[in-house]
């Protein structure tokens, strides 16, 4: 499968010499969800800006749908719709001109019926004739979203789309996803919301000081980096851990024995813990095991990058 987006050797060096990026390479495949994490100032709206050609780029190509971001620059900004960070708007328009205008600067014909249903997806219908000065932040936001959508766009860029808004917003906005995913659309996201990315992405980009450390399929990088933890609950409280276990990375928390160890030698370790567990004449009630979360592999990852 051809991606639908290719960033080979892209630098982005500033005049002051402030390297933003170094030398990434990334290929984005049609119709994934794609998650880019880092922490502030690790690269990720840099890398956005310069593949929605609103910022230049030092060295390096982009393409999009096969069309060079340079050259064919009006082709490739067609077909993509950019959510930003920060809100710009103009204050004295109208939600439903303000939408109507965006489409236009595509290109596109009227559809009024298209964006009606973009509002009322995103719950603007009933604000579409107020003036967006007049509107909440998260409203404003949902502004945002129904522009970056009013071109009907096949890659989607969302940065950072739910900072700071409510939560009946990030529903709507995450329903609103699995829709477009689901019509086609490709879609870029980055979160400091980690749970979302664990959700809904398929792949995980990590960025960390303008290089790409990590690109993986989620639920491989879970399995290959994610640590596990059985929880015991014990019949009776210790106050040290037995000699038995202390080989292995065993906490006492109360009323509960909580071993960690690495999911890719679950069998061996689990197996020799509970032996010496047992021999330890260590009673337990109940016993259950948690996967490490992609936040906690995610800190680990910038952690040693």
């Amino acid at each position: 499968m051809r991606p639908v987006i290719s960033v080979s050797n892209l630098s982005k060096v500033y005049d002051g010499g402030f390297k933003a990026l170094n030398q990434v390479n990334l290929d984005i495949l049609p119709g994934e969800i794609f998650a880019l994490l880092g922490p502030n100032g690790a690269g990720k709206t840099t890398l956005i800006s310069i593949i929605c050609g609103i910022t230049n780029a030092s060295s390096g190509t982009v393409s999009v749908n096969d069309f060079d971001i340079i050259s064919q620059y009006r082709k490739t900004r067609s077909v993509i719709g950019l959510v930003p960070q920060e809100l710009t708007n103009d204050a004295f328009e109208s939600v439903w001109n303000t939408v109507c205008f965006s489409r236009g600067l595509f290109g596109k014909p009227d559809n009024p019926e298209y964006i009606e249903k973009i509002l009322r997806d995103l719950s603007l219908w009933d604000k579409k004739d107020n003036r967006l000065m007049s509107l909440s932040g998260g409203m404003k936001r949902r502004v945002m979203i129904a522009k970056a959508l009013s071109h009907e766009p096949r890659v989607l860029f969302l940065d950072e789309p739910t900072a700071g808004v409510d939560v009946e917003l990030r529903k709507d906005m995450w329903k609103q996803v699995h829709e477009l995913r689901e019509s086609g659309v490709t879609i870029i996201l980055t979160t400091h919301y980690i749970e979302e990315a664990e959700e809904m992405a398929d792949r995980i980009g990590v960025i960390n000081h303008g290089e790409l450390i990590l690109i993986e399929e989620k639920a491989s990088l879970m399995k290959k980096l994610g640590t596990k933890q059985m929880i015991l609950e014990l019949v009776e409280p210790l106050k040290e851990i037995p000699a038995e276990l202390s080989s292995y990375n065993v906490r006492i928390a109360g009323s509960k024995m909580i071993y960690t160890y690495d999911s890719k030698e679950a069998d061996n370790c689990v197996s020799g813990f509970l032996e010496k567990l047992n021999r330890s004449k260590i009673g337990f009630n109940d016993l259950n095991t948690k996967q490490s979360s992609l936040e906690e592999i995610f800190v680990e990852l910038v952690k040693g990058s």
